[in-house]
């Protein structure tokens, strides 16, 4: 069996520094890890809430809005409908925003 040649010193300190690349990565979820260690079904339910709640009050309102002006100003167009998926909408956007906003501070 023959024996490999040497390795030249380059290539053993570009596999150092990735190696210490990889260790360095591994040690930061390992510290966020611990970081969310506290955030457990609570934090989980309370974003479900957030969600929630984001989604059905801006989509109610709307709803309310679109029903008065349905019966204030009769016309063939459908205001409640209209103004509930507006409601919809920002609601999906607000709890967007929300999650995405809780997913960057972790």
């Amino acid at each position: 069996m023959a024996e490999k040649p040497p390795e030249p010193e380059e290539d053993r300190e570009k596999r150092r520094r990735q190696f210490s690349g990889r260790v360095e990565q591994k040690e930061q979820r390992k510290i966020e890890a611990r970081r969310r260690e506290g955030q457990g079904i609570w934090f989980g339910l309370g974003m479900m809430g957030i969600v929630g709640w984001s989604v059905a009050i801006p989509a109610v309102i709307g709803a309310l809005v679109g029903q008065w002006i349905d019966r204030t100003w009769p016309s063939s167009v459908s205001w409640t409908l209209m103004f509930l998926f507006v409601g919809v909408v920002v609601g999906a956007a607000t709890a967007w925003f929300w999650v995405k906003k809780e997913s960057s501070d972790e």
